[in-house]
């Protein structure tokens, strides 16, 4: 597998506030990157910095290279909807719109221009299969998103990011407000989604950080202190701040 995305010498502003200080790492596809750290470390600026959701906050400002499959995603040149619609993004606390389950997945191809019913029936399908929720809504498609339970409604979260086909899928703390059945859930339907999309999750949770990821990164004050492959990372850690981290000595 080759790399999908590959950050340089990135740092990101909020105004003044340094928010990101020289951020190095290469997102390998079709693997699951695992973003780990305490909290305000920085790890949810960075997984916005590779979709410019950041750029929708005044006075924020990007310096570095980020690229997705070798072309430049910080240059003025580019097509930031197309972009996102190649990076999608799944949030921490569920947000289904107040709409049926079936309107709430067509949502961005019918904004991406896909109107023929056949095929947003075939869409909303597969991308509810893919989010492993089908079965349990096909019989109530119409209904609204907000009579599913929090995992569910997280699942058709998934299901509305899939729907518009992207190639990266990027994850702040998308378990953080649900049970441990439903976490469970999502855990076990993310190994299934690297065999066709790049998975990037910033997770509070180490334990599914060793669950879950091929990769993980190390974030603390705005630095990544250590990247690796991710039982590297939990087992023989370079840096002696990710020892203290991972047994428990802060954060």
């Amino acid at each position: 597998m080759g790399i999908k995305m590959k950050v340089e010498g990135l740092n990101f502003y909020y105004g003044s506030f340094q928010a990101l200080d020289t951020i190095n790492m290469e997102i390998e596809e079709k693997k699951i990157t695992a973003l780990i750290g305490p909290s305000g470390c920085g790890k949810s600026t960075f997984i916005k910095t590779l979709n410019r959701m950041n750029d929708l906050i005044e006075g924020s400002k990007a310096e570095g290279k980020i690229t997705l499959d070798g072309k430049s995603v910080l240059n003025g040149e580019i097509n930031v909807v197309e972009l996102r619609q190649r990076v999608g993004m799944v949030f921490q606390k569920p947000n289904p719109f107040p709409k049926s389950i079936y309107e709430n997945v067509i949502y961005g191809p019918k904004r991406h221009g896909t109107n023929n019913k056949k095929d947003l029936d075939e869409l909303v399908e597969k991308s509810l299969k893919s989010a492993a929720l089908w079965n349990e809504v096909k019989d109530k498609l119409h209904k609204s998103a907000f009579a599913l339970s929090g995992g569910q409604q997280q699942r058709l979260c998934i299901a509305r990011c899939l729907a518009i086909q992207p190639e990266v899928i990027l994850m702040d703390e998308p378990t953080s407000a649900l049970d441990p059945i439903a976490t469970l859930k999502i855990e076990e339907l993310l190994k299934e989604l690297k065999m066709e999309y790049t998975v990037i999750i910033v997770t509070h949770s180490m334990q599914q950080a060793g669950r879950i990821s091929d990769n993980t990164g190390f974030f603390l004050s705005g630095q990544m202190i250590e990247f690796d492959k991710t039982k590297q990372l939990f087992t023989k850690p370079r840096d002696q701040r990710t020892e203290d981290y991972i047994t428990g000595r802060f954060g």
